[in-house]
């Protein structure tokens, strides 16, 4: 009986340890759990005091040295130090100067319908109420519109902007001398101006090389631009597509291994440009050109990877156009609206099948045998649908000749949205009430329709490229978004 005895005991010991640990783990995970809800709490308190929320995590090589903040420019602190790998994690919000001290930003239910999910780069609730309406965007629920001004804050934008004029500092590193892919880093021809789908690439070059935003001095840039272009270099027969991957990986280690600046903030405050959607993937071999630095892209799809809104920059791309169009009012605009393109993805199928035949609407695949200026301006509404890539010129071409624009791309981050409420100047329809556009769009009364095209015409100036830049001009718009994501993070020497 004694060794039955002795067993049965450890048995029941054994058994009221089990007891005693499960009582423990399930201590420990209740209070883990109130932990991470308090956390929770407190992070989504810090989310709702500022313009924007965290950027994607930015991969940072060991903190090896000191870093501090700056305080003046820093939106909000660090959220996250976690060890990953070799390395950390560091989640930052960009600064918006002046921006923080007007919008408390936060959750936005009604932004689903704009644009499917939270912008943080929009209004906060109160202000969408005043301002904006009930989103659009669905069938059941009739479009609503801003009858006031085509910014989110005209009076904060405008005192941002003189001060991104007045202060913003750009670097751009130089090739070395005889470098044989000068021609990759520096403008095209300055005899000849940029042209065809993907010109918003090379005009920006162009611009931002001869302006007074580029200093010679790096410890006095606020940005650091890496200058090679994909369009150049997708043309190059010693790259081509092929080779664009390694290319850019060369050339940012060699960045990284002869100047400092890249290494201080992990490359958050260096950019590039790319209009040709190849650009994306020509970052697939550059994990922190893709993370870290702030792409400036045509497409500016988030439903794709390698495209992070509120850190990168959607460059609007743009088919120059020099004479000024006539008969931009509404008066001769007799067609409901206007679509013609190649029928390379599903949501433009979907449209052509349920709109082909219609009297109001008029969606022709192909290419048009007359100019497409004359529907543009025959057109109330001119329809911009993802094909290939979500990113077109359509939407330049509309507001050019002063069509109101309707998208129908879902998933796409608009130009310029920190700064242009889009809802005043053009419809945001979901893809799936395609079957719904003709109810919907002649749901907008004449009213409602001439506020739209009125705001169209306030815009126009932000959508088009001068040799020599105006203001409120693309170029000038594309600086302001960089200066909204100039880094705060800066490293003790």
């Amino acid at each position: 009986m004694a060794p039955w005895t002795w067993t049965q005991r450890c048995g029941q010991q054994l058994g009221s340890r089990r007891k005693l640990s499960l009582m423990l783990i399930t201590l420990a995970f209740v209070t883990s759990s109130i932990v991470l809800m308090y956390l929770s709490f407190h992070l989504d308190m810090a989310f709702s005091l500022h313009e924007r929320p965290c950027t994607p995590s930015l991969s940072f090589p060991p903190l090896s040295k000191v870093v501090k903040f700056n305080n003046d420019l820093l939106l909000s602190s660090v959220m996250k130090l976690s060890q990953n790998g070799s390395g950390f994690v560091m989640m930052i919000s960009p600064s918006v100067g002046k921006l923080q001290d007007h919008s408390t930003g936060g959750d936005r239910k009604g932004d689903d319908d704009f644009h499917g999910r939270n912008r943080a780069a929009l209004p906060s609730d109160n202000q969408l109420l005043k301002t904006l309406g009930s989103s659009s965007g669905s069938s059941k629920s009739k479009p609503s519109y801003n009858h006031q001004d085509v910014f989110h804050d005209k009076e904060i934008f405008l005192q941002n902007y003189k001060e991104m004029k007045k202060s913003l500092k750009v670097y751009i590193y130089p090739p070395k001398k005889n470098d044989h892919f000068a021609n990759v880093f520096l403008p095209q021809n300055k005899d000849q101006n940029p042209g065809g789908n993907y010109a918003s690439e090379a005009y920006f070059k162009n611009v931002l090389f001869k302006s007074h935003f580029i200093t010679k001095n790096p410890l006095k840039a606020d940005l650091f631009f890496l200058s090679f272009s994909i369009a150049s270099l997708r043309h190059d027969r010693r790259v081509g597509v092929a080779g664009l991957q390694d290319f850019i990986r060369l050339y940012t280690t060699s960045i990284t291994q002869e100047y400092p600046y890249w290494n201080r903030t992990g490359g958050a405050d260096h950019f590039y440009v790319a209009c040709h959607s190849i650009g994306r993937m020509a970052m697939e071999e550059v994990e922190q050109v893709k993370a870290n630095a702030i792409q400036v892209v045509c497409s500016s799809s988030y439903f794709l990877p390698n495209y992070f809104t509120h850190k990168d920059v959607c460059l609007p791309q743009i088919w120059p156009r020099h004479e000024e169009p006539s008969g931009l009012d509404s008066s001769n605009r007799k067609k409901l609206a206007f679509f013609a393109g190649a029928m390379n993805s599903l949501v433009r199928k979907m449209l052509l099948q349920a709109w082909k035949n219609d009297s109001s609407i008029f969606a022709h695949e192909g290419r048009l045998k007359t100019p497409y200026s004359e529907q543009f301006l025959k057109s109330k509404y001119c329809l911009h649908l993802k094909g290939f890539e979500v990113n077109t010129a359509r939407v330049a071409d509309a507001l050019y000749y002063g069509c109101v624009p309707v998208i129908l791309a879902d998933h796409y981050d608009l130009p310029f949205m920190d700064i242009l409420n889009w809802r005043s100047f053009s419809v945001v329809i979901r893809t799936s009430d395609i079957p719904h556009l003709k109810k919907i769009l002649e749901g907008i009364s004449p009213e409602e329709y001439s506020v739209l095209h009125t705001n169209v015409l306030k815009v126009r100036r932000h959508f088009q490229w001068n040799a020599t830049p105006l203001d409120f001009d693309t170029f000038y718009m594309v600086m302001y978004e960089l200066w909204l994501r100039r880094s705060s993070i800066k490293v003790m020497s």
